[in-house]
């Protein structure tokens, strides 16, 4: 039996626990809390800080995995490179994890040595130079951590007067020990897109049908499969998530983001991991972005991705901060013809966080969404 260690046990590492065990595996999640969602339902668990690489370095050696999954950014990610020469296999290697962590490494990657279209960027170490960086690009622009998960520290800079309250929100969200953003121009595209790619250990590269997402505050609100896309336009994302992917090499599941505009397409963002987005192949086809994700990584054959009616996702947020709740309405939710409930179960709420999602079908995209916002409506953290 192959012994995986997750590192990071979110929801999303919840969902890839579910699917690993359904194969046989043994899983150690770790993170920095207990009673994260996915150490829940893992065979064992250890609660760490993950930036600390003598704690990481200890773990490892106590449960030896064949496997290093990182599910989130706030890793010491040169001691990934250790276990790698050790001969411990990091998903999707220790080079792509440490590249994707940092989105000055990976946006350097994407459009200087790889050629790809972004949007105009600079860096910025410090209020001073961002305030250049800013001048240099532009208003509006937009202003986000190197490292930071699920938008967090990440705001649209209107004028010069909002420079400061920008550089200090992310400072305030920023993961890890790198005091470094990033300020992009400001693209006014018509959609944003995940395109789920699946680098296979054995067969080509495969992608699940382009996910369309609205963000509020830098994250998910509402995801749903399949985007409107042009044959065109799919073509160059595909062309372009394939270049990247195979630059940064190894074997799984790939969340590449894109800004699509009426003329063109944009790289944004590469997660070297399942994407939040995609929980909507919850509900939206045979094999998860989860099992596509364990099967690449293990080189099980993916023979065939069917799809049922068009679907989408809701998140459900909490609004205040406690370390006590409960959910309610969840029986009303499901009250909704086509719809399905996931409860993270996570052990405390604040303002904004995910604590679940809701999943629905329809005949069209439209009434999908309406179907799933309607169930995210009806549960309540209390």
């Amino acid at each position: 039996m192959k012994k995986i260690m997750l590192l990071g046990a979110g929801e999303l590492g919840k969902e890839v626990v579910i699917s690993a065990q359904r194969l046989g595996l043994h899983i150690i999640a770790v993170d920095r809390y207990p009673g994260a969602p996915a150490m829940q339902v893992a065979d064992e668990f250890e609660v760490i800080d993950m930036l600390d690489g003598a704690a990481l370095e200890t773990v490892v050696k106590k449960h030896k995995p064949d496997i290093i999954i990182p599910e989130i950014e706030a890793i010491r990610t040169e001691k990934l490179a250790e276990f790698e020469k050790q001969g411990v296999q990091i998903v999707p290697t220790a080079k792509a994890v440490f590249l994707t962590m940092n989105r000055d490494a990976i946006r350097d990657v994407a459009a200087r040595e790889l050629k790809l279209k972004t949007a105009q960027f600079a860096y910025a170490e410090s209020l001073d130079e961002l305030v250049v960086a800013s001048k240099k690009i532009g208003f509006p622009n937009v202003v986000k951590p190197v490292m930071s998960s699920s938008g967090k520290g990440q705001s649209v800079v209107k004028s010069a007067a909002d420079v400061k309250a920008a550089w200090n929100y992310a400072v305030e969200g920023m993961r890890g020990d790198k005091k470094k953003v990033i300020v992009e121009e400001f693209i006014k595209f018509d959609s944003e897109i995940t395109l789920l790619t699946v680098k296979q250990k054995k067969g080509p590269t495969l992608f699940v049908k382009p996910i369309g997402h609205r963000q509020e505050r830098g994250d998910y609100q509402e995801s749903w499969l399949p985007a409107r896309l042009s044959a065109t336009q799919l073509k160059k994302a595909q062309l372009m998530a394939k270049k990247v992917t195979d630059y940064l090499g190894g074997s799984g599941l790939f969340g590449v983001e894109f800004f699509v505009t009426k003329k063109d397409i944009y790289f944004s963002e590469l997660s070297p991991r399942p994407h939040d987005t995609g929980m909507v192949t919850l509900g939206s086809q045979n094999l998860t972005e989860f099992d596509l994700h364990l099967r690449a990584v293990l080189g099980l054959p993916i023979t065939e991705i069917i799809y049922g009616q068009p679907t989408a996702s809701a998140v459900i947020l909490a609004d205040r901060e406690d370390d006590t709740y409960k959910v309610e309405g969840v029986s009303e939710a499901l009250k909704v013809r086509g719809a399905d409930i996931r409860i993270f179960g996570k052990p405390t709420i604040r303002p904004y966080r995910r604590m679940g999602v809701a999943i629905a079908s329809g005949k069209t995209i439209d009434e999908a969404r309406k179907k799933a916002r309607l169930a995210a409506s009806r549960v309540k953290i209390t």
